[in-house]
C-alpha cells in the first residue's frame, strides 16, 4: 500500500494521502486540532489533556464538512460541563474548492470552520 507525505508549512499540518478517497492531517502543533468523524467526546479528551499539560492559552479546533457538527458539538461541552473558564475567542468560516471525485467533473465545494478557545486567567485575590 502506497501513500503520499505533503508537509503544509503554512497551516502547520501534515497531510498524508493514504488513498484518493482516505485522508489524513496530522497538526505539527498541539493547539491545533483538526476534528474528523471520531466521537465528539474524544476531541474533548483531548483539548482538557492539551490545556492541562501545558501552558497553552488557546486551541483552535478546525473542521470541514459533516465533522463541522462535531467540532461545535466538542467546544460546547468542554466550555459548558469541564472547563467553564474556557472562551470562544474568534469563530473563522469558509469555503475550499476539491477536485471532483471519480467519476464526477465538477469541483466540490467544502464548508470549513476554525473555532479558537480561550482560557481566561482566573482572577486572584
Amino acid at each position: 500500500m502506497g501513500f503520499n507525505i505533503f508537509i503544509n508549512k503554512a497551516s502547520c499540518c501534515i497531510v498524508i494521502y493514504l488513498t484518493c478517497e482516505e485522508v489524513k492531517v496530522l497538526s505539527i502543533e498541539p493547539e491545533i486540532m483538526f476534528v474528523g468523524m471520531k466521537p465528539p467526546m474524544s476531541y474533548v479528551l483531548a483539548i482538557i489533556t492539551v490545556f492541562s499539560r501545558s501552558n497553552i492559552k488557546e486551541v483552535t479546533l478546525k473542521a470541514r464538512g459533516q465533522a463541522i457538527n462535531t467540532a461545535v458539538d466538542a467546544a460546547e461541552i468542554v466550555r459548558n460541563r469541564f472547563m467553564k473558564e474556557l472562551n470562544v475567542n474568534k469563530i473563522n468560516i469558509g469555503t475550499e474548492e476539491l477536485p471532483p471525485r471519480e467519476g464526477e467533473s465538477k469541483n466540490r465545494n467544502v464548508s470549513t470552520i476554525e473555532i479558537t478557545l480561550t482560557r481566561q486567567q482566573k482572577k486572584k485575590r
